[in-house]
């Protein structure tokens, strides 16, 4: 497989490029290179700031229609801005899920009300949203989903707890699952809200987590509300909507994260080649085997795109992408320990400049944060269990798996 650009490509990429070469500029400079998978290196209010300085130059809403305010991009389009934005070293991207996820998901099931009142402050990065899917008890399982939402004089009552609520501490909204219909079970009765987060009644704790990150959140709702329209799709149709959203999280910015896990890899690469242990041979072939595993990963993401071209939200398949991606990383941090040795088991103690949103009293390097945080990546957007139940099932069309 050989990807080009054509002309007309070619000429945006260029665009793209100078771009971001303009305004990759001052404090946004330093930043280059910095906040990939769990490195927590730039801070919030820089990556927020990066957000707005991107949506001025109409860069969020790239596959957005030019009506609402986006930039009406083709796929190939997009596939091109995520590889020279990759290319550019530019910042790690907040994880930006107005953008990514509520956006695209109302577009395609919100009213044309919440489409005109929402997307447009999105895609100015004016308004942050956070998700409300996972609880204490509902995790990859979202049919468990136990936090309520009852209708009393127009307005929606919100009783429950969010757990993995991300940068829930910076966000204006968030759009969650709630059950609606009292009795009802599994899929059936879940609706979708938009809930403004500055209220009485909701209480956000950051999660500290054990690379020093506090990007996750327990969200706690006691008797917090919304108004009766801020409902997606419809009550009763949450299921519905949130399988939606959850297609979304899988598309071209994809190509991109391809591109950064390279970068990762030559670093550890040069890291390698500059360690005693690079004579090892079982270090050599593992080293390879990884190299070999990233540019399937290449090319398997690039055939999954291709599945977009005919249906937007993509279909199950992509979970052979996430699925795939989440399981090399995570071997890749394993390897990055393997390759520095002893070294990679000590930490070097924090000063009060280098101590963190969390206050730890210890500065960990950038190959213990992708170690560390790579654990995760089997368990969140779907734990492998559940990758692999829904390739069975509904890409390979095996018999469900006994409940």
């Amino acid at each position: 497989m050989v990807v080009r650009f054509d002309e007309g490509l070619a000429g945006f990429a260029d665009e793209v490029r100078t771009w971001l070469e303009e305004h990759l500029v001052g404090e946004f400079a330093r930043y280059r290179g910095c906040g990939l998978f769990g490195q927590d290196d730039v801070p919030v209010e820089v990556q927020i700031g990066w957000e707005r300085e991107l949506a001025a130059g109409g860069w969020l809403g790239l596959d957005f229609p030019p009506s609402i305010g986006g930039r009406g991009c083709t796929l190939a389009e997009q596939v091109v801005f995520f590889t020279v934005y990759t290319e550019a070293r530019a910042p790690g991207r907040l994880p930006n899920v107005g953008v990514m996820l509520l956006g695209p998901t109302l577009m395609a099931f919100g009213s044309t009300e919440q489409q005109q009142r929402f997307v447009p402050p999105i895609l100015a990065a004016e308004e942050l949203w956070c998700q409300g899917y996972s609880e204490p008890g509902a995790g990859s399982d979202l049919a468990g989903v136990a936090t309520t939402a009852a209708l009393r004089y127009g307005r929606w009552v919100i009783n429950g707890q969010k757990v993995w609520t991300s940068l829930a501490q910076h966000a204006d909204w968030i759009f969650m699952l709630a059950r609606t219909t009292p009795g009802s079970q599994r899929h059936a009765g879940l609706s979708c809200l938009l809930v403004p987060m500055d209220q009485p009644g909701i209480e956000v704790r950051p999660i500290v987590q054990i690379n020093g990150g506090v990007e996750f959140n327990e969200t706690f709702f006691d008797d917090a509300g919304t108004d009766a329209s801020m409902v997606v799709g419809g009550a009763g149709n949450g299921w519905r909507v949130a399988m939606g959203t959850l297609a979304f999280e899988r598309g071209a910015s994809t190509l991109g994260q391809q591109l950064s896990f390279r970068q990762e890899f030559d670093a550890l690469m040069s890291e390698a080649r500059g360690s005693a242990r690079i004579g090892c041979d079982v270090l050599r072939s593992e080293l390879v085997q990884s190299h070999i595993e990233l540019e399937i990963m290449r090319y398997n993401q690039l055939r999954l795109l291709t599945s977009l071209t005919h249906d937007r939200l993509g279909g199950p398949e992509q979970s052979i992408g996430k699925l795939y991606w989440a399981s090399w990383h995570q071997r890749m941090g394993e390897l990055a320990t393997r390759v520095r040795g002893a070294a990679a088991m000590a930490a070097d103690r924090a000063d009060g400049a280098h101590a963190g949103e969390a206050g730890l009293d210890y500065r960990l390097d950038r190959w213990q944060r992708t170690f560390l945080y790579s654990r995760a990546h089997t368990i969140y957007g779907g734990s492998n269990e559940i990758q692999r139940n829904v390739i069975g099932e509904r890409v390979l069309g095996l018999p469900r798996e006994p409940r």
